[in-house]
């Protein structure tokens, strides 16, 4: 009898536990990184630095984001349920001693705590649109960055992580120029991955959008092909994993950050992420435990 989606998906995680790849914690979707998927990490980033060299603007950001930011966007709209809020302790010594004897209770001391003026990172691009508020130069600017992020969706599945890296290359230009580059990164993309030997597909996508307005967004993003994933098949071809995403947002941060273009226009943005996590997972997935046991061209892709 073969093995179900869920069946698969375990095996797979009690595999790269005992070959003490991820290390397991308390939190579901929460894992350490041990050497061997640190250093598949560290050169898949390598792989990525050769690809886009000369290319774009290198930046970094934390992995906290301005609260303000997430509420203009309107993420709190569509993503409710993804947001980590970051809460911090404000009071007294009285109310101090409260919190304390809650916590030796093992109740739960949210309500000793305030809302902070930050929330954790929902996408590595997040924090640069409002850092770009003005006139772009002629031509538009295109942006390069790594960071930590955060979602919230508790679960087993090493593949789900709450907490992992992206990295990104940013456009911002005319809706022509956005457009242009977005449709190079399709096969572009293809082209990366396939190197490291995954069986990849490219898919029309939509984001999770969340209430009653969210089929509706779905589909209108689906009717425009704003987004694409490139997908391989880990435990199944009816539910394949995402490992990078090809998205035009049109004017939508433009416009919420009054980020102009050459000709006085709201700029247009698009963005190319690649899951890090995930990609290291689809290689140890597809070509085993043990990095000396890969394909020698995958071994050279990645320059092991």
């Amino acid at each position: 009898m073969s093995m179900s989606h869920a069946e698969k998906q375990e095996a797979f995680r009690q595999g790269l536990l005992e070959h003490r790849i991820l290390i397991q914690t308390q939190v579901p979707g929460i894992f350490g990184h041990a050497a061997p998927f640190d250093a598949v990490i560290r050169k898949l980033e390598a792989r990525i630095d050769r690809e886009v060299a000369g290319e774009a603007e290198r930046v970094y950001f934390p992995p906290v984001l301005a609260r303000e930011v997430v509420r203009s966007t309107g993420y709190m709209e569509n993503f409710p349920t993804l947001c980590g809020s970051v809460h911090s302790f404000t009071g007294d010594g009285a109310l101090h001693s409260a919190l304390v004897e809650r916590v030796k209770q093992g109740g739960d001391w949210g309500e000793f705590l305030e809302q902070s003026q930050v929330v954790l990172v929902p996408s590595a691009c997040y924090p640069l649109y409002p850092t770009l508020e003005g006139e772009l130069p002629p031509g538009g600017k295109l942006f390069d960055l790594v960071g930590h992020v955060f979602r919230h969706e508790p679960s087993d599945d090493p593949t789900r992580m709450q907490a992992f890296r992206q990295r990104e290359n940013v456009r911002l230009g005319s809706a022509d120029e956005v457009a242009a580059w977005c449709e190079g990164w399709l096969q572009r993309s293809i082209r990366v991955l396939s190197a490291l030997e995954l069986p990849v597909r490219l898919d029309l996508a939509t984001d999770p959008f969340f209430g009653r307005g969210g089929r509706m967004m779905k589909a209108t993003q689906r009717a425009q092909e704003l987004k694409h994933e490139v997908t391989v098949a880990l435990f199944s071809e009816e539910r394949p994993l995402a490992i990078t995403s090809i998205n035009n947002h049109q004017d939508h941060f433009g416009h919420v950050f009054g980020i102009h273009g050459a000709d006085g226009g709201y700029a247009h943005s698009a963005c190319i992420g690649f899951g890090l996590e995930r990609i290291a997972l689809a290689l140890f997935h597809t070509h085993g435990f043990e990095l000396e046991g890969w394909p020698a061209g995958v071994r050279d892709a990645l320059e092991l």
